[in-house]
């Protein structure tokens, strides 16, 4: 790519993050999504900071500003009305100001605050103080409330909370939902988008059985532990939130507050610890598990690779998951897929059970170059830069054809584009 093109995509980029700026938070992308999602914010706050650190700053506090009295902060913000969007504040009956969902998403803000706080231009500790007690609160909670009985791996209650919601990982734990109370509703997505490219309606039943569990329990955190209907330890998930808890107690030390370090450094090792339950021999990768039957998932996903991402990997594991990876390399165009290539279950362009998605491939080229496959990981950051460059700034796109889906102008795809056009100095490795 020449130089006047990539100067023409990082201002498209630029303009994306401006144009769904809604003062204070950014959107994903109008209209299919108009409010504040948690790791949406996040991962936007990473794009913003290569042109405007102190709106960076902004993002990640106004999310947090949502944080619950019980430390959770929430998977959406709706700071605006829209009824343009479902489900709505009156589906989850949440009882917030601000009104917001009743689940979480994968915490990647203590590790994009740790990215703010080594970026030279950064101006004082004072903001970093005050997010990292915030950070510490809700890292707490996942403990508290996701892993009641301390065995090292935090539950989702929810695949939205996994933030890859039609995930086939998710197939089996889901087919036990009961949806026979769910009732009519009206989903808004498909109609701004192809239904195609959505989760289908039978997902999307299961989906609002447990919104309504959640709602019907007052999102009691104890009722929910013991008695929710989907409990599942997802390898994504767990994968952040190790990273996260090594990434705050690095900002803790830095910061001064040595008592949140030593917190966030023992959660990170419980962390660890539990996460060996998720190894498969037999499929030669980490996997999500149902907490409630101690059933692996049958198959790889992306997720798998955050592993590194999550931290150093055996060696000998290590080597056998680059195998993998190399092999679903040759079934696809552009890697990585959200799920195994060679499955019958593989989709190229419905959501999360096959697309390439910007933000999961950062997470895991990020991981590969920590952990020393700078090639391996030059390849993905490579195909991603190839999808957006060719296609424009989807939400997501087939591994096969280079096709956009989703959402398009989607903020965190233009963010990551900025993340790697633009890198931070990486005090963080």
């Amino acid at each position: 790519m020449d130089q006047k093109s990539k100067e023409a995509l990082d201002e498209s980029a630029r303009t994306i993050l401006k144009q769904n700026d809604r003062g204070g938070y950014t959107i994903p992308t109008k209209d299919l999504y108009p409010f504040q999602w948690n790791w949406d914010s996040s991962l936007v706050a990473l794009g913003l900071s290569t042109f405007d650190l102190d709106r960076a700053w902004t993002e990640l506090e106004t999310l947090l500003s949502a944080q619950w009295d019980n430390g959770m902060v929430p998977h959406i913000v709706f700071w605006k009305d829209d009824e343009g969007y479902f489900p709505g504040p009156g589906e989850w009956g949440a009882q917030r100001t601000p009104p917001t969902s009743g689940i979480t998403q994968p915490p990647v803000a203590a590790t994009v605050a740790r990215r703010l706080f080594a970026h030279p231009g950064n101006p004082d500790a004072r903001r970093a103080v005050r997010l990292v007690e915030t950070l510490d609160r809700w890292h707490q909670w996942f403990a508290d409330a996701r892993d009641p009985n301390g065995t090292g791996l935090v539950a989702i209650i929810h695949p939205w909370e996994s933030g890859r919601d039609n995930l086939p990982d998710w197939d089996v734990p889901l087919s036990i939902v009961d949806t026979s109370g769910v009732g009519e509703y009206r989903r808004r997505d498909t109609e701004h988008v192809d239904a195609s490219q959505r989760p289908q309606k039978a997902d999307y039943d299961r989906y609002m059985a447990l919104v309504q569990f959640g709602r019907d329990n007052a999102w009691d955190t104890d009722v929910i532990a013991h008695h929710s209907p989907f409990w599942v330890a997802d390898v994504g998930m767990n994968a952040i939130l190790r990273r996260a808890e090594t990434d705050l107690a690095w900002l803790a030390d830095a910061v001064g507050k040595p008592l949140i370090a030593a917190r966030a450094t023992a959660r990170a090792r419980q962390l660890e610890k539990g996460f060996e339950r998720l190894w498969s021999e037999k499929l030669g990768g980490y996997v999500s598990l149902d907490l409630k039957t101690n059933q692996q998932a049958s198959d790889l996903s992306a997720g798998s690779w955050l592993a590194f991402y999550a931290g150093s990997v055996h060696p000998a594991r290590a080597e056998q998951m680059m195998q993998l990876l190399a092999k679903w390399q040759e079934k696809v165009r552009y890697s990585v897929p959200s799920f195994d290539p060679t499955n019958p279950l593989f989709d190229d362009i419905r959501y999360w059970r096959g697309p390439v998605w910007a933000i999961i491939n950062w997470m895991i080229s990020e991981g590969l170059t920590r952990n020393g496959y700078v090639q391996a990981a030059d390849r993905i950051r490579t195909d991603t830069r190839a999808l957006i460059a060719d296609t424009g700034f989807f939400e997501y796109f087939s591994p096969l054809t280079a096709q956009g889906g989703g959402g398009d102008f989607f903020s965190w795809t233009a963010s990551m584009w900025l993340s790697w056009a633009t890198p931070l100095p990486d005090e963080i490795a």
